[in-house]
């Protein structure tokens, strides 16, 4: 199956670069949705299906943290996965974190592979190397 994966985060270049890794990874994309804040992710959550989120904590408008808060107090998004890709390493926002429901922290940097494992625990997916080289394993982001 693949999947349409929303990636929130206030930085563009960052967003690309997490949709690149995904790619190499070797992941079942289906399509990637974007947005640069917790509002605009719940527009665009509310306009299209979403199978996996992943978002950032730090953004302006709305964070990360209340972003899952909303996703899990909404009925129609509740079930929709919620992994943190972020910078911030502290064990209370990682604990708020997945207290609010995310189901997955990867802490940035991360390589191809680590991504791939997360996702496809969270979502339950075989594992496998599917997409990448030996060389691809090294790449760092």
């Amino acid at each position: 199956m693949a999947y349409r994966v929303l990636v929130v985060d206030d930085s563009s270049s960052i967003r690309a670069i997490i949709k690149k890794i995904i790619k190499v990874s070797g992941f079942d994309v289906g399509g990637f949705l974007d947005a640069c804040d917790g509002r605009e992710a719940l527009t665009v959550m509310a306009a299209n299906q979403v199978d996996l989120v992943l978002t950032d904590i730090n953004m302006p408008n709305m964070n990360g943290l209340e972003l899952i808060a909303r996703i899990k107090e909404n009925h129609h998004l509740a079930s929709v996965p919620v992994v943190v890709v972020s910078t911030e390493g502290s064990e209370k926002k990682m604990a708020e974190a997945m207290s609010l429901g995310a189901v997955g922290y990867v802490k940035k940097p991360f390589v191809p592979e680590e991504i791939k494992q997360t996702l496809n625990k969270i979502l339950e997916v075989g594992s496998g190397n599917a997409g990448l080289d030996d060389d691809d394993e090294d790449v760092d982001f």
